[in-house]
């Protein structure tokens, strides 16, 4: 038909949309705002941004909308069942946060961007603050159980030590058991990546490695301090992990705090075992300031999993195993405990829970001036 050499020309040139976005990634921030449908190539669009909200019940993106879909593979599904808000806010993680209505995402989206400069040159903005630096949040030291094994949600913590108890969090539907969020201390914007106890218990897993590792980029593109609050008990193992690559993943949350050169603050609130201590910026990814709570367990691994294994022998010719476990676990815990790690250099110092608003926010200033020598290259090749 005569349509066609249009179809094809307007094919071949819309093609570098997506390419200049990828250009200016990392230059400005780039928000991909879903009022209505995205499909096919389109959705490439919000698929290269840093945000993308999503209207409840209107937007929906997919690489192929339901004729095709129905074509190509002979399934009947509706727009809203392969890609709406819910689909790409809880599961695949696409989408950045699910909105009622079109005011709420435009108002997202300067919420957002409350926390970001104009560009890459600048640094975030600061506003004036009236909740004081100094301020020491007695609700810390309830908190968090002292018993390792009780959960406890980790955005009450988050919301005691920033200001006005204020979040603005990214992907919150997805990869619940990291909370990675924006707020600000003293004024400052602050990106904080926190392991979530009320999910697997704060284990890693596949997902949540990539949002921490993508959060991470985002932060460190766009000159925005990092905050980690660590209460990991290490990865997710076994054959359905293996096989769905998390060595990969993970090492995509090592890169990404491995590369950032923005000011890193990490404070051990409870578990700290194994990888997760180390992708949660530990001592070796070169944090600005790494302190630990007095519930603070810093270890290769868990007391049970580490009596388990290195006293396997012992346990299994004693008379009573269940009570040499049990006594083994109990000598395993005292030589975790953060008194322990500060003297081998794993944390700077051991802080009352009261005073990591101030603490911060001290550390924050002081490394505001930071600046991080490395050595030339085109880019790395990050696992993905």
């Amino acid at each position: 038909s005569n349509r066609d050499p249009d179809t094809i020309s307007l094919f071949a040139g819309s093609g570098h949309l997506f390419r200049e976005q990828v250009v200016m990634s990392g230059v400005v921030p780039l928000v991909s705002a879903m009022l209505g449908p995205g499909a096919a190539g389109t959705a490439y669009i919000p698929g290269l941004a840093d945000f993308v909200p999503m209207v409840k019940g209107t937007s929906n993106m997919a690489l192929g909308g339901p004729p095709l879909v129905k074509a190509v593979v002979g399934e009947d599904i509706t727009a809203e069942e392969l890609g709406g808000s819910k689909i790409h806010c809880e599961i695949s993680g696409v989408g950045d946060l699910e909105v009622a209505d079109d005011r709420a995402c435009i108002q997202a989206i300067k919420d957002y961007l409350s926390y970001f400069p104009s560009s890459n040159a600048e640094k975030p903005p600061a506003i004036a603050c009236d909740d004081p630096s100094d301020r020491r949040e007695e609700s810390l030291v309830e908190i968090v159980p002292d018993s390792a094994r009780r959960a406890y949600d980790v955005k009450k913590v988050i919301r005691a030590i920033v200001d006005h108890g204020r979040l603005f969090e990214m992907k919150p539907g997805w990869a619940k058991n990291v909370v990675t969020a924006f707020a600000r201390l003293a004024g400052h914007p602050v990106g904080i990546v926190a392991n979530q106890p009320m999910v697997l218990g704060g284990a890693l897993d596949i997902d949540s490695a990539d949002k921490a590792a993508r959060f991470i980029m985002l932060c460190d593109a766009f000159n925005i301090p990092l905050v980690f609050l660590q209460d990991v008990p290490g990865f997710m193992v076994g054959s359905k992990v293996e096989r769905a690559g998390i060595i990969r993943h993970g090492a995509k949350m090592l890169y990404a705090v491995s590369e950032a050169t923005v000011p890193k603050l990490t404070v051990v609130l409870r578990k700290a075992y194994g990888a997760g201590y180390f992708v949660m910026c530990g001592r070796g990814y070169e944090p600005d300031l790494i302190v630990a709570w007095p519930t603070a367990e810093i270890s290769v691994m868990g007391p049970e999993g580490g009596t388990n294994i290195i006293f396997r022998r012992e346990i299994a010719a004693a008379a009573n195993p269940d009570e040499e476990r049990a006594r083994r676990v109990e000598e395993f815990r005292k030589l975790i405990n953060p008194f322990i790690a500060a003297g081998a250099a794993l944390i700077d110092d051991v802080i009352d829970p009261r005073e990591t608003r101030p603490t911060l926010i001290r550390a924050l200033e002081m490394a505001q001036t930071k600046r991080v020598e490395r050595p030339w290259k085109k880019h790395g090749v990050m696992p993905v």
